[in-house]
């Protein structure tokens, strides 16, 4: 027996009990002839204590031991004289009597530590390594946990697990497939999913009713921090549903994840339109732990023989509370932050309510004191307070100013990760215009249907036409996007053309599907949740999604442990038809 217990699983309560330990050590410690040794597993840290004068020999091994070398040691728990409140298991230590060096280790090439020396490479290609830590361990567990959940409520709400094949069909829309050739058909190949968005809809139209798959995707894409070229997904569909019924299973679904997994009640999800969250906010994911709206002051501000107002398309505005105080290197900081290339804005200019009644402006060369007492009420700012106003071309002036938004959230602290602001995103466009290929994109997928009352649009103005469609947003952050499916096979061959599919075109990459919906589909919508991206939100830990994939890829898509993607053996290019 290797052990009668885990690293962190003894207490005080177990004072006096002969056990065995298994694990790697974590650090030694030679204290003028006492000697300490913190042993560690998955489960926590015991320390483990040699006296000489009584294991003069066992002392004398244990010292030639080294970091993450893996023993068992056999020993009987002793209450600490000196108690550590940052271990659970800091009131024991086990004094051993024995140690058996299962293996040795080389110097690991960074410290296995919660505040590691290791960049990110390194770790990443000593995964293995890095995964001893304890953050990452954490959050590999707080993933299991997160899915546990997940297939806790949907198998309690009658979804069944179905898998779904990972060699398919290319159909090149949206983003770039990763291919395989095929051996037996040469010159031939498969794609790896980008989802199992037709295969979920072929199970409604085959009866299965309520589908559900934790389910690896694939896109061949530029990479940030919340993007892998392998991902998963929570995938689900359901059969005889509007939307309605969608928005309210899935709540309930990211509710009991956050209460299995954190403890924490949500509130029921407002629900915003897709142009409201630009009006207001910047962008289609509001984050709402915060207020600090965008408000139009377009026409208000005009007139006033101020080129850059005058001529702009767009002006708004956001109040930051109590900031009138702001000084000019904060100001200037803010200037150079909207003016970065990847926000774009021309400048900045702001307005302090200051809190004797009067108001002072970058612009007050072309505005009186009742020009800017005017501009302020319509803003509602009270004494104290900071407007920020960018003008321009709406639709980059309403991303500048979301990210000046969010920026002020940071820089004030209104931003809490623990802190949660869900709400459904809803009425979207059906499609957006490609201006470089000069044709209508669908904005979800091909497969999304539209707003009943928006059929005669279709043909009149594509442009308008609202989609069955909603996002779940959670602080920011677009946690799943889903939309009621089109059915219909007519319908569905209106579609394609809309985006510039030939009929040959749509027949040949999804004649399977057309054809199925003529042997009686059923109404179908679904949803899909990012889930790596999931479990950055559940546990408030947002920065990269990586961490909580057990081997992720780098910034470059590349597998710096496995060297992968790598070169092929020739004979393996050949009997693949590969040059």
């Amino acid at each position: 027996m290797y052990r009668t217990h885990n690293c962190g699983e003894l207490r005080l309560t177990d004072a006096g009990k002969t056990v065995t330990l298994s694990g790697w050590i974590q650090r030694i410690r030679d204290l003028g002839g006492l000697l300490f040794i913190d042993l560690r597993d998955r489960y926590g840290v015991t320390q483990l204590f040699i006296n000489p004068e009584q294991h003069n020999a066992l002392y004398q091994q244990a010292k030639a031991y080294g970091r993450e070398f893996v023993i068992q040691v056999i020993g009987k728990v002793s209450e600490r004289s000196s108690r550590n409140p940052n271990m659970v298991t800091g009131d024991i230590e086990v004094i051993a009597s024995d140690i058996n060096l299962l293996n040795a280790s080389i110097t690991p090439p960074f410290t296995i530590e919660d505040d590691t020396d290791g960049g990110d490479d390194l770790r990443m290609q000593y995964r293995y390594l890095d995964i001893r830590r304890d953050p990452v361990r954490k959050n590999l567990l707080a993933r299991h946990q997160v899915a546990r959940a997940v297939r806790e409520y949907m198998d309690g709400k009658g979804f069944v697990d179905v898998e779904t094949p990972f060699l398919i069909k290319s159909t090149p829309e949206g983003a770039r497939d990763f291919v395989v050739p095929s051996r037996l058909n040469e010159g031939q190949f498969y794609a790896l999913p980008q989802s199992p968005q037709t295969f979920k809809q072929l199970l409604m139209v085959a009866g299965m009713d309520r589908y559900y798959q934790i389910v690896r995707c694939f896109r061949d894409e530029d990479l940030r921090a919340d993007r892998q070229p392998e991902f998963t997904q929570i995938d689900c569909e359901m059969a005889f549903v509007d939307q309605e019924d969608v928005l309210n299973m899935f709540e309930g679904m990211v509710k009991h994840v956050f209460k299995s997994v954190r403890g924490i009640n949500l509130s029921d999800f407002p629900r915003m339109s897709y142009a409201d969250a630009l009006k207001y906010y910047g962008n289609d994911k509001p984050d709402l732990r915060f207020g600090m709206q965008l408000i139009e002051i377009t026409e208000i501000v005009k007139g006033r023989n101020f080129k850059v107002f005058d001529d702009a398309e767009y002006t708004a505005a956001i109040v930051a509370e109590n900031c009138s105080e702001y000084t000019r290197k904060h100001l200037d900081e803010l200037t150079e932050f909207v003016k970065r290339p990847q926000i774009g804005a021309g400048g900045l200019v702001y307005i302090r309510c200051a809190t004797d009644g009067t108001y002072k402006s970058s612009v007050d060369k072309f505005y009186t004191q009742d020009d800017l007492k005017n501009i302020a009420a319509h803003c509602a700012c009270k004494p104290g307070d900071l407007i920020l106003i960018l003008s321009g071309k709406q639709h980059k002036t309403r991303k500048a100013m979301s990210e000046l938004r969010l920026e002020m959230g940071n820089r004030l602290g209104l931003r809490r990760k623990e802190d949660y602001k869900p709400l459904w995103v809803l009425d979207f466009p059906l499609l957006e215009w490609d201006e470089d290929d000069k044709r209508w994109n669908a904005m979800h997928h091909p497969f999304t249907s539209w707003k009943p009352e928006d059929e005669s649009l279709m043909t009149d103005n594509p442009g308008a036409v609202r989609a069955n469609a909603y996002d779940v947003v959670i602080n920011g952050v677009e946690l799943a996007s889903g939309s009621i499916r089109i059915h219909n096979r007519a319908k569905q061959e209106l579609m394609f053309r809309t985006i510039g599919l030939t009929d040959d075109e749509a027949r040949y990459k999804f004649g399977f599907i057309l054809n199925a919906f003529e042997y009686g589909a059923p109404p179908h919508g679904g949803i899909a949740f990012g889930f790596d991206r999931f479990c950055s939100i559940v546990t408030a830990n947002l920065d990269y999604i990586r961490d909580f994939i057990a081997f992720p890829k780098n910034n470059a898509g590349r597998d710096v442990m496995l060297d992968a993607p790598s070169d092929i053996d020739l004979r393996l290019k050949n009997d693949l038809g590969l040059k």
